[in-house]
């Protein structure tokens, strides 16, 4: 079997790391710090010499790239005007189209014809206790945050302590998980003291108001290092602020620092080291949005923003066992961050609890007027709505197989009082989907490509960058074209399913919902649903060694749900996290 379907394959299975990547917006002052000239079609010589070797022989060998047949007289005559498209090609790559350029097509989940619920933007709280401080500063940081929302709101304590403890937790653990690029502890401490006092002044802004958090290294904050995880640009500053990070601070909310994603967000490998999985150092924490993974499993920050474009949220989650809300695409800003593959960049939260992901999708949701592709639609979600009646989806088929945690998750849902109904989508050839992150993201990169600076990535292998973008040259203009009627066919076959249901669960990549869903754009949140002994695990999940020492290690299902109905997946899976129990276990080595 090729490298190409062997790694399409496995991510199928689950097994892939996604690469969570996101949307055009302001990239910074060194954005394309890397190498600046792009070759010709071939190399040094001109485009007309290069035309002038195009032969029918040459067209000939190209066709089992292509899987097309032509005759003699057909090459002849393609050979006679070829010259002229090759020259136009060469002429485009001469244009300058920096990484915040979008497409002039850009993608909208929503199907023309089809009405969709019209939402404020109004989160309830479930109303459960916090309780009193704890009287440890492991079991303060440990606390999802709807608990220290209300410490800080109730001023049982303060912006500056809450900060003070992750920051040296930070010191502490984050050496050893490799979890964060920079560590922002004057911004941290600033925005803490401006938090504390704006409280004692009594104009509380909400529940993330002196909340500390991490931010994937992708996503862009003024000052500060914004490296992709890759090493053309590990000494980038950025010049402005991603609105996600506009938003936060107007939630105030308390950066820590700038989490890690594996380069170019794909995996857990970056320049400076492989970031870690906290219930087990030996191996990686799965990617790309691996450092907030990382990060809030072993409460080193109170939440970490994470993006996905082909599973970076739901992987590090699975991983890590953090919940992961991957929103719905566009309803979450993306300027101001790289951007990987424009039609299916998002941008979410990674928190300790269900009812967490609410409180940041809040701060973050909403329109941006100057972006491509961003969505202008509101978020109403009641964390403690009672479940009881609420339709949701299910295929046994994916159960027959499942760990024995996906089969509590299911169990837990049904006692919680929900009515379980079948669905199913048609069988399609969904991997070949992949030609859009395939392309999109090659395109998004070319520089690296065409200068050979792809050589500087830290990881070269078959399934990496350097080899997928290579590759990507030769998928079909018309193939293209065809995958993104696909594309369309699979949208309303999606729509049909989510139409009878409020909610859809599964274990993560049962039914190639992983792929369907990131490229229908509806959203999904992946909750811990118990444990299971795993030995230490590849990038793609598969056991390194069979010989090893088995850990125990988090294992997460998830929940899927009609475009902008994430208040769904919040009061869902906070009742499915109640009847499990499993949600607060921390991983030793941090606890």
């Amino acid at each position: 079997m090729s490298d190409r379907h062997t790694t399409r394959r496995r991510m199928l299975q689950g097994l892939a790391v996604g690469a969570a990547g996101l949307a055009a917006g302001r990239a910074g002052a060194q954005e394309q710090s890397a190498p600046q000239s792009i070759p010709g079609a071939l190399g040094a010589e001109s485009p007309a010499a290069e035309a002038a070797a195009i032969s029918p022989d040459t067209i000939a060998n190209a066709e089992r790239l292509f899987a097309v047949r032509y005759t003699d007289e057909e090459r002849a005559m393609m050979v006679e005007e070829i010259d002229q498209w090759i020259d136009r090609m060469v002429r485009l790559r001469q244009v300058d189209k920096p990484n915040t350029l979008a497409p002039a097509t850009i993608f909208d989940p929503r199907l023309p014809g089809i009405a969709y619920r019209e939402q404020g933007n109004t989160v309830t709280a479930s109303g459960r206790a916090a309780g009193s401080l704890p009287g440890n500063d492991t079991d303060i940081a440990f606390a999802p945050v709807w608990k220290q929302a209300e410490w800080i709101r109730s001023r049982q304590i303060t912006s500056r302590r809450l900060t003070d403890i992750y920051l040296a937790r930070i010191a502490q653990h984050g050496p050893r998980l490799e979890c964060f690029v920079t560590v922002t502890a004057d911004i941290a401490r600033r925005e803490a003291d401006a938090a504390d006092a704006e409280i004692a002044a009594g104009r509380y802004r909400g529940p993330l108001h002196g909340i500390p958090y991490g931010m994937k290294d992708i996503i862009d904050v003024a000052g500060v290092r914004g490296t992709w995880g890759a090493t053309p640009w590990r000494d980038r500053i950025a010049e402005h602020d991603a609105v996600v990070t506009t938003r936060l601070r107007e939630a105030g909310a308390v950066l820590l620092g700038k989490t890690t994603n594996g380069a170019i967000a794909y995996g857990d490998r970056w320049f400076g080291g492989i970031t870690r999985n906290p219930f087990n150092t030996d191996e990686g924490s799965s990617g790309s949005s691996a450092g907030s993974a990382s990060a809030t499993a072993a409460a080193l920050v109170g939440f970490g923003i994470g993006t996905e474009t082909l599973g970076s949220i739901v992987s590090p989650s699975h991983r890590c066992g953090t919940t992961g809300l991957r929103p719905t695409f566009g309803r979450v800003p993306r300027e101001g961050a790289m951007a990987l593959c424009w039609s299916l960049d998002k941008v979410g939260p990674l928190c300790r609890s269900a009812e967490d992901t609410a409180f940041v999708l809040a701060a973050i949701n909403g329109l941006n007027a100057t972006e491509p592709g961003s969505l202008g639609h509101g978020f109403d979600c009641n964390a403690g709505r009672d479940v009881r009646g609420m339709r949701v989806g299910y295929n046994p088929q994916w159960f027959e197989n499942a760990a024995d945690p996906d089969r509590a998750a299911l169990q837990a849902a049904r006692d919680a009082g929900v009515e379980l109904v079948e669905v199913s989508m048609p069988d399609l050839p969904y991997d070949a989907l992949f030609a859009v992150v395939e392309a999109e993201s090659a395109a998004a990169f070319e520089q690296l490509t065409l200068s050979n600076e792809d050589d500087s990535l830290v990881w070269q292998d078959a399934a990496a960058w350097p080899n997928t973008w290579r590759r990507a040259r030769f998928i079909s203009a018309v193939d293209m074209v065809n995958v993104d009627r696909l594309r369309r066919q699979v949208m309303t076959a999606a729509h049909d399913m989510f139409s009878n249901v409020d909610a859809v669960i599964g274990p993560n990549f049962a039914g190639a919902m992983l792929v369907i869903t990131n490229f229908t754009g509806h959203p999904c949140l992946a909750f811990r649903s118990g444990f299971v002994n795993q030995r230490t695990r590849t990038i793609f999940g598969s056991t390194a060694n069979e010989d090893a020492t088995e850990y125990r290690v988090p294992y997460a299902s998830t929940l899927w749900a009609p475009l902008f109905e994430e208040g769904n997946l919040v009061a869902l899976g906070r009742a499915i996290e109640e009847r499990l129990g499993v949600a607060d276990e921390r991983p030793e080595a941090f606890a």
